[in-house]
């Protein structure tokens, strides 16, 4: 069962042409990126790829969803917060999926604290909310 977003405060608008071997951009124009298929799927390789989209897209948000849960606890993250996000695509029996894996750090907090940030975060992060139940999400503290 979908979840209604009851106020949208947001909302990003981007156009992508020719799929993984073209180009994206936003309306705004600030992001203007040529797509390629990567060498590993048998493309040339050149140009950015979805699967980075997703893991650039999922690790700053995460990041914006621990600052938050931070914010309510009266906790400081630190300005080096940072997150290596891997997405992976591969065959499934429908077609194609993704998995992904955030590796969470979080210099100076010990690890305890720093997971329960994490377990909170991943609650309200809207990507984390978005792939629950529907992809394989690892979410792991450095």
């Amino acid at each position: 069962m979908a979840t209604k977003v009851e106020k949208v405060i947001y909302q990003a608008h981007a156009k992508s042409t020719g799929g993984r071997d073209g180009t994206t951009r936003t309306s705004d124009g600030l992001l203007d990126l040529k797509l390629a298929v990567p060498k590993e799927m048998g493309g040339a390789g050149g140009g950015v790829n979805p699967e980075q989209l997703f893991a650039a897209g999922y690790s700053a948000c995460f990041i914006g969803a621990m600052k938050f849960v931070a914010g309510t606890q009266k906790i400081a993250l630190p300005a080096d917060t940072s997150i290596d996000a891997t997405v992976g695509i591969g065959q499934i029996p429908q077609g194609f999926g993704i998995e992904v894996q955030l590796v969470v750090s979080i210099p100076g907090m010990e690890r305890a604290a720093a997971e329960a940030l994490v377990a909170k975060a991943h609650a309200v992060c809207p990507y984390s909310n978005a792939t629950r139940g529907n992809i394989e999400v690892t979410i792991t503290v450095a």
